[in-house]
């Protein structure tokens, strides 16, 4: 990332709030809202406790025309990008008069299972004739990349990351990518809705699915009672643009996307000793021109395994030196669940508004760290912050590290 791209708007749907202030109220006080999981259909199902997104009425925020044509997913990506242009002040104005320059870039691991489900359900109860012809694309990976850029009519540079969790840091790096090439402002982020009961299903044999059934001791990573994760529904969009283009129409730089770099370990074993992800630390660092003692915070991964535990620890002391045992860590979704590839992009959101607040926010559940690491835990701490890196691994080998740093009207 050689030239500057920076965020200039945020849009969140999350299980602990929709909007960046309900969102930042709720992570800055360490709320947990992990809970018994209430969709019907999954009460016989081993997951007991999930996120979800309460309250969240899409039929308020989306147009009729676009809910027929979409899973749940895709709402939440609707409802986060109008957001992240409101809070980015882009009108349509500004993207009517050179729709080619602005683009659409989501990541998505689990699709729209809700909406495939439903209708597989009228196909084997009532024949073909009943299933709606929205099946074909609805429940597709890229249905939210594709309906934000009809619904807004941008026509630049569109893409999908299909993968996992990982993805959605990936994700930042195509947009910082088509920035470079020409385009003004892409639209970026990844929203999930993987609590359907076929969703659940097939995520039953997922390595570190947690099945406890209470929502204290669910999700509680890097401690000696960690015994996987949660899974969680919602994420965040963000507004990216060149910084020379947001300065000029006025824009609030609220952060800079400094560095990324991905890595892959391997399918068959996590790696154990961490290396793939210190790697990726590295690649990112050295883009971003960071040393080590520049990360101010790290947004954690957070498994919830021993084992991904012990290895995400080792990453970070292998990639930052000394200073991985002093910088704090956190890893807010122990509050609010793993929402797959949403989670990083969540993660991405809570930093910048700790960038912004000068807090770092802790890590709900967990009070017995077990790892010589700094976790925040308990209350939010305050510090003085410039850079944050994010962390984020799949279940597949992946490994994606993104460095963010703090905007401010005048240099950033």
């Amino acid at each position: 990332m050689t030239s500057r791209t920076v965020i200039t708007g945020i849009g969140v749907v999350a299980p602990n709030g929709v909007g960046t202030d309900a969102f930042w109220k709720a992570t800055q006080s360490g709320v947990s809202v992990l809970d018994r999981v209430t969709r019907a259909g999954c009460e016989h199902l081993p997951l007991r406790v999930a996120g979800e997104v309460r309250g969240f009425d899409p039929g308020a925020l989306v147009e009729d025309r676009f809910l027929v044509q979409t899973d749940r997913f895709t709402h939440h990506a609707l409802a986060a990008a109008d957001l992240a242009l409101e809070d980015a002040r882009l009108g349509r104005a500004d993207y009517e008069a050179d729709p080619f320059s602005f683009g659409v870039v989501t990541a998505a691991g689990s699709g729209g299972g809700e909406f495939g489900q439903r209708e597989l359900q009228h196909l084997w109860e009532q024949g073909p004739r009943f299933v709606g012809p929205y099946q074909s694309i609805a429940w597709f990976y890229a249905a939210s990349t594709g309906q934000i850029s009809i619904r807004r009519g941008l026509k630049g540079p569109c893409g999908v990351v299909c993968s996992d969790e990982a993805g959605g840091l990936d994700a930042f790096a195509h947009a910082v990518r088509a920035i470079r090439q020409g385009s003004r402002a892409m639209l970026v982020g990844a929203t999930e809705a993987p609590l359907a009961p076929y969703s659940i299903v097939c995520q039953l044999e997922y390595e570190g699915l947690s099945t406890r059934d209470d929502p204290e001791r669910a999700y509680r990573p890097f401690t000696d009672q960690a015994c996987g994760y949660v899974p969680a529904e919602g994420g965040a969009m963000f507004v990216v643009e060149d910084e020379t283009e947001a300065r000029r129409r006025g824009a609030t730089v609220r952060a800079v996307l400094a560095g990324h770099a991905a890595t892959f370990s391997g399918t068959r074993r996590r790696d154990e000793a961490g290396e793939g992800l210190a790697q990726a630390v590295r690649g990112a660092l050295r883009e971003a021109g960071c040393a080590p003692e520049d990360i101010d915070v790290v947004f954690a991964d957070a498994l919830g395994t021993p084992e991904a535990d012990a290895a995400e620890a080792a990453a970070i002391v292998h990639a930052l030196g000394d200073h991985g045992h002093k910088v704090p860590v956190t890893a807010p979704k122990s509050g609010t669940g793993r929402a797959y590839c949403a989670a990083p992009a969540l993660d991405t959101a809570a930093a910048v508004l700790a960038l912004e607040h000068g807090v770092v926010p802790p890590t709900p559940n967990v009070y017995d760290v077990c790892h010589d690491l700094d976790v925040v835990t308990g209350s939010a701490r305050p510090a003085e912050l410039r850079t944050a890196l994010v962390l984020s691994r799949g279940r597949m080998g992946s490994n994606s590290a993104l460095v963010v740093r703090k905007g401010s009207p005048a240099d950033s």
